[in-house]
């Protein structure tokens, strides 16, 4: 049985692929880099999600299929494309990288274009699993500088709180929701599972965090968008720049908090504690100091 990763090189998919492949999962990654470096055993196939005809040959043969679509501007197209695929393919599983909140950022672009392809999950009545991540712990090693150099934490998520994640975690509950449908005797019933951290973290609290980690004063640099969104600029596309201060902007107002009964679930699922903010931040400080 053969696993397809889209969106199988990144920040969050390599490791995903990696978990599957030291799993011996049979896995074929997707890309329009073929030559790019892959764990032993995984093979890579020359696609992309806006080339039907490329992702029609890429799904041959294919039994489950993972689906990370890249935060672009064409990212609904890419979404509702690789799924009604993936229907006509008749595959037996899916799991699907939506985002926390998708349902209620409607003016968010790349989180409506998630939530859409959830929609379409449903409507086609997709063997899929859906997992809704919560703001990944690693966003914030972006703003090493400001951390290190004006003490400030500079990600805008505001102070009602966020049950922020690791990485790895996401991608330890990602392997094991594919390798479950891989395994299968036959497709399994739709789900949703939320991936969210152990604690519920605000700005401030991280700033402390940091502090004591650092063994510097850090503060919050605040909720300031419109600074936020002419830094990003520098990085991104203005739209895009937009988009990302936007989906912050719903952060500062509502948070993001854990769906009822959602790290319970996570814990039984790896059959360990989630990772905690203060192990991260203390791990990555010290990759920084040494």
């Amino acid at each position: 049985m053969t696993i397809l990763a889209v969106g199988g090189t990144g920040q969050v998919g390599s490791p995903i692929v990696k978990n599957l492949a030291e799993h011996g999962a049979d896995v074929v990654v997707l890309t329009q880099h073929p030559e790019a470096h892959l764990p032993p055993g995984v093979r890579a196939v020359k696609g992309d999600g806006l080339d039907p005809e490329t992702m029609r040959r890429a799904l041959r043969g294919v039994d489950t299929l993972f689906i990370l679509n890249p935060v672009v501007a064409d990212e609904l197209t890419r979404a509702l494309l690789t799924l009604r695929l993936a229907k006509d393919a008749g595959l037996k599983g899916i799991v699907y990288f939506s985002m926390a909140n998708a349902d209620a950022l409607v003016d968010v672009p790349h989180a409506a274009a998630k939530f859409a392809g959830e929609r379409l999950i449903e409507s086609l009545d997709l063997p899929a699993t859906i997992l809704r991540p919560n703001y990944f712990f690693q966003n914030d090693a972006m703003v090493k500088d400001a951390f290190l150099g004006n003490g400030l934490y500079a990600m805008p998520v505001g102070n009602v709180g966020a049950a922020m994640v690791d990485i790895r975690d996401i991608a330890d509950v990602a392997a094991l929701e594919l390798l479950k449908r891989d395994s299968a005797a036959d497709r399994l019933p739709r789900d949703l599972i939320d991936i969210s951290g152990p604690e519920i973290l605000t700005a401030n609290s991280i700033a402390s965090i940091w502090t004591d980690v650092l063994g510097k004063s850090i503060s919050y640099a605040g909720d300031d968008l419109d600074i936020f969104e002419k830094s990003q600029r520098e990085h991104v596309a203005p739209a895009m720049a937009l988009d990302i201060s936007l989906m912050f902007d719903s952060w500062q107002k509502i948070g993001i908090m854990p769906m009822p009964g959602a790290i319970e679930r996570l814990t039984a699922m790896l059959e360990r504690p989630l990772r905690t903010y203060r192990a991260f931040a203390e791990e990555t400080a010290a990759q920084w100091l040494c």
